[in-house]
């Protein structure tokens, strides 16, 4: 009887831990792909496929990709809905006696992108994390690409209808949720109807309310949530802590970008409904979904992508405090008022690049040449933009 040669043993078994996910197995210079994988990676991408000797009488189908273009092609399969679990070579193969060892480093998803060409600067990527509980939903998002976490519930009024204008504000690209949630039909039916969302069931037990506190506990090295203003989010801590299970399980790194957690209430924010913010063509035109001519594109005049999704922030959750709308006007005024200032901080800022994602990067020790020599030019500027703040 036929049997798998060790290489096919090994991809096998590396597999069966990522039955969800296309395997990129490296093999020198390429990832290759086989079976299923390679069937569907070679229609999606538009690659050739071919065929492997694998011990069995048959041919593996097999399709592979170059490992310096790997980028390009992983971001094509996120487009069109799959993850991409990539596994490295984790051994010298001139050490090696046999078989090269060989591991997942990372699975890659809609909601966990870092590569900015697979990212628009100006927009964030949330990956969002729901717990329902009753007629109570915690909910919890990240982007990882900057390090922003936040943490929010909703217990009162109808949920399942405020929770659907939170998610078309927010706009993930992966939603995660609970086992139990697959059978809410009111919930499933307001996810099933968001646009190119990318939704993943995860394990139950990382939804328990114990397990996500000791997990938040575990990550920020506190004794409480009280700092964060969320110790008492019951239902948001359970959403948030699976969300960082889930993060640590996929990405395989300390996640130390992420440092802090915001939360918020829903309430205290003006009420703007999906239907209201498509009509008022806050972030995009009604006729063609684009940018131009709504809202944001009139007043988008930031000068680096940090810049521009806080506007984008700002402008989806209108204050509703009378202070902070002031405190928020009184540093306009001044800036106006201090014209030679404000174009020269202008200037500075124009020097700047995405310092979020770069330092995200460097966190997570995917930085190449280009992203250091970025993060070095935008740090030269920074002193000189810290004076001219601390002028106002």
């Amino acid at each position: 009887m036929a049997e798998l040669t060790p290489m096919m043993q090994q991809y096998f078994q590396i597999k069966e831990q990522y039955k969800d996910a296309i395997l990129f197995y490296r093999v020198g210079d390429f990832y290759e792909m086989f079976f299923d994988d390679a069937i569907i990676a070679s229609k999606d991408l538009e690659i050739t496929l071919t065929g492997k000797d694998c011990g069995l009488q048959e041919r593996a189908p097999m399709c592979g990709v170059p490992y310096h273009a790997s980028e390009h092609y992983i971001a094509k399969l996120i487009e069109k809905g799959h993850k991409v679990a990539i596994c490295e070579q984790v051994q010298d193969p001139a050490e090696a006696k046999g078989l090269v060892d060989r591991e997942v480093i990372r699975v890659v998803t809609p909601g966990t992108v870092i590569e900015s060409s697979m990212l628009d600067e100006k927009t964030n990527n949330y990956l969002v994390s729901l717990f329902k509980d009753g007629e109570a939903i915690g909910f919890s998002g990240v982007d990882i690409s900057t390090g922003e976490f936040f943490i929010s519930e909703i217990t009162e009024g109808n949920t399942i209808s405020r929770i659907y204008d939170e998610l078309n504000r927010i706009m993930p690209s992966e939603i995660l949720i609970n086992e139990s949630v697959q059978i809410d039909a009111g919930l499933m039916a307001i996810i099933k109807d968001m646009d190119k969302v990318y939704v993943t069931v995860y394990h139950e037990w990382a939804y328990q309310c114990s397990n996500s506190y000791k997990k938040l506990l575990s990550h920020f090295r506190v004794q409480s949530l009280e700092g964060f203003g969320c110790q008492q989010m019951k239902y948001g801590i359970c959403a948030a802590g699976a969300l960082l299970e889930y993060l640590a399980e996929t990405q395989k790194n300390a996640l130390t970008q992420i440092s802090s957690v915001k939360s918020y209430y829903p309430q205290s924010y003006m009420v703007l409904d999906h239907t209201s913010r498509r009509n008022l063509e806050i972030i995009e035109t009604i006729r063609s979904k684009d940018k131009r001519g709504s809202l944001l594109w009139l007043l988008d005049k930031t000068n680096t992508a940090m810049g521009g999704r806080l506007l984008k922030q700002w402008i989806q959750q209108p204050l509703i405090d009378p202070k902070a709308i002031d405190e928020r006007l009184d540093c306009i005024e001044e800036l106006l008022e201090k014209q030679v200032s404000m174009d020269e901080l202008k200037d500075e800022l124009r020097k700047v690049y995405d310092l979020e994602r770069l330092i995200s990067r460097v966190s997570y020790g995917s930085a190449n040449a280009r992203d250091m020599l970025s993060l070095k030019q935008s740090l030269l500027p920074l002193p000189r933009i810290k004076e001219i703040i601390g002028g106002f």
